[in-house]
Parts: structure tokens; C-alpha cells; sequence
């Protein structure tokens, strides 16, 4: 039997290149770039900043100034706001006319959004969200399309950061606008490209530790069940019930959880830190574990604060 998102792939989601393949990695797809004259409009929109489990996509989607009218006709809008149906049927009529409508994402791993996050100093998601939207702008402009217009779904204050991409763009008129994807047909569709390709991920995910054979050597074979961790993850959301009894029963408590988990977020933070096993950091070098070392076994005991601070350990030293 074929996974949801082998099912989506066969009905037409040609951002997952190969879904039998686990998510390891960021990448960017582009659809065929259209060939209308310019110049272009172009909307801006996520799935799957909030939660968990699971990628974050960014998705852009493009059109001709001149064929906006046509665009208002063809059912785009929120995508959380549509049945998934209707959303995969959108994203084929994304697809059906080349010649003026054209879309990209951009999918952020959870471990590369992990390892920015912790990483000193840290990439928080704003700023790892800044960069896709700007690394897709960058490569639809780079394929030859004149942009005069860009739409983008608000990250919190829209003022700086609608500044902020004028000051990188000059020559693109920018309106940076909360709820822009019920307010732009556009956004609409850029929603809709994000929200069904983090769906197909999510529905389909194949656990790289699986497929690395790690199960039996790190993890109970009896946790995995036809490549599912547990059970159902449900929408990775940390409300969700489905997701909360994931987080719960999937922890492992030596090598905490699969790729597939955010590891910096606090939901799985504080799990961690409650149920998992503690771990040691040594990265004060080896004179603060000996230290710790001496005082758990008593060497330290009756040493006067002058020898532990200068390091004596007999009057031999001296």
C-alpha cells in the first residue's frame, strides 16, 4: 500500500522529488518558470511555523501584472481556511497554466530549523523565515522574471520588515500585510503551494533512523510500527492530542527523539529535561570535570581554599 504522500506525489506534487526518501535536508524546488511578459506579481506564505514536528515550508507563487483579473477567478485564498481537496486541486491549477503562473518553496528540515536555533549565536525563526522568503525572491529574479510586486504574509511588526526588503530590492514595490493571504488572491496561492507540500511530508514521513538502521541498535523495534514512531503524529501542532501522545510515548530516553522533532522547541525541551536521561557537558575542558571528579569523592575535603585555588596537591608541589 502506498503512503499519503506517495498517493499525493502520483496526483501531482512535484515538490517532493522522491517521497520514499526521509527529509534530511533543505531544499528549493521552482516550477517551470512561465514565459508571459512581465512584469510580475509575486505573494509570499508558510505552513508549519508553530509546530513541532515536521518541516517549515515557505511558498511563493508569481503571475503577470496583466493577468491579476484571471487570478481573482481561480479559487485561491487561505489555505487553512480549505479542505485538502480543495487545496491539491488548487495547487494543480497552479500548474496548469505554465505560460502565466508559476510557484517555489522552500523546505526547511526540523533539523536544520533545530541546529539554527541552537547553534551560538543562535538563527532564530524569524530570521531562518527571512532568509527563505529572500532566497526565493532571489531565485525567481534569477530565472528572469521582472518583479514589480511582492505580497508577504506579515512576520510580526510589518513596518521594519517590509522596510527591510525594499532596502534589499528597490526596484519591487513590497506590501508586507497580516492576513495577507486572505487579502491577496496571490498569498492565497503561495499558501496553498506551502501548505500542500508540508501535508504530503508530514502524512508521509519516512524516518531517516529507520532507514539509517539505527532502530534496532538506539531505539525499541517495538516503537516502530511500519514506519510510523509510535503512532499517528497528527499535525504536529503541540495542541493537538495525536501530537501530544507522540511526544509522549516516542521519547527514548537515552537518545531522546527521532530527526523528525524540533529539538528547540520547548515542548520538546522540557520533556527532555523531565523524563529523559541527564546528560554531562564537558565543554569547560577537562580541568572542570577533574574538579567535579575530586569533590564528588572527597579529595577536596579539609584542603584549605588557598591549595584548591592554586591547584596544591602536596607540599611536594611546592
Amino acid at each position: 500500500m502506498s503512503s499519503p504522500a506517495e498517493d499525493a506525489q502520483s496526483v501531482g506534487i512535484p515538490s517532493i522529488a522522491d517521497p520514499s526518501v526521509p527529509l534530511v535536508d533543505s531544499y528549493t524546488y521552482h516550477s517551470p518558470t512561465p514565459s508571459a511578459a512581465g512584469p510580475y506579481i509575486l505573494g509570499v506564505d508558510e505552513a508549519g511555523r508553530g509546530p513541532v514536528l515536521g518541516p517549515l515550508v515557505y511558498g511563493v507563487a508569481y503571475c503577470p501584472v496583466a493577468y491579476k483579473e484571471d487570478l481573482e477567478k481561480l479559487g485561491f485564498a487561505d489555505s487553512k481556511t480549505l479542505t485538502a481537496q480543495i487545496r491539491s486541486s488548487l495547487l494543480e491549477t497552479l500548474g496548469s497554466d505554465p505560460a502565466n503562473l508559476g510557484w517555489s518553496v522552500r523546505v526547511l528540515s526540523p533539523k536544520a530549523i533545530s541546529a539554527g536555533m541552537l547553534r551560538r549565536p543562535p538563527c532564530n525563526l524569524n530570521q531562518q523565515s527571512q532568509d527563505a522568503t529572500v532566497l526565493l525572491i532571489r531565485e525567481v529574479l534569477a530565472r528572469g522574471l521582472q518583479l514589480s510586486e511582492v505580497y508577504v504574509d506579515a512576520l510580526g511588526k510589518t513596518g521594519p520588515y517590509e522596510a527591510y526588503l525594499s532596502a534589499l530590492f528597490p526596484d519591487i514595490s513590497f506590501t508586507v500585510a497580516a492576513k495577507a493571504d486572505q487579502k491577496y488572491k496571490i498569498v492565497g496561492a503561495a499558501s496553498v503551494a506551502a501548505k500542500v507540500t508540508r501535508d504530503a511530508w508530514i502524512e508521509g514521513w519516512v524516518y531517516e533512523e529507520r532507514c539509517a538502521g539505527l532502530t534496532s541498535k538506539y531505539f525499541a523495534p517495538e516503537k516502530v510500527d511500519q514506519g510510523k514512531w509510535v503512532e499517528e503524529m497528527g499535525s504536529g501542532y503541540p495542541s493537538d492530542p495525536k501530537t501530544q501522545a507522540w511526544i509522549k510515548q516516542s521519547l527514548e530516553p537515552t537518545f531522546g527523539y527521532p530527526s523528525l522533532a524540533r529539538f528547540s522547541w520547548a515542548t520538546i525541551k522540557v520533556v527532555l529535561e523531565k523524563d529523559a536521561h541527564p546528560v554531562f557537558r564537558t565543554d569547560d575542558g577537562q580541568a572542570s570535570l577533574m574538579k567535579a571528579f575530586e569533590s564528588a569523592t572527597g579529595r577536596d575535603k579539609d584542603r584549605c581554599a588557598v591549595t584548591k585555588d592554586l591547584g596544591l596537591r602536596s607540599v611536594g608541589t611546592l
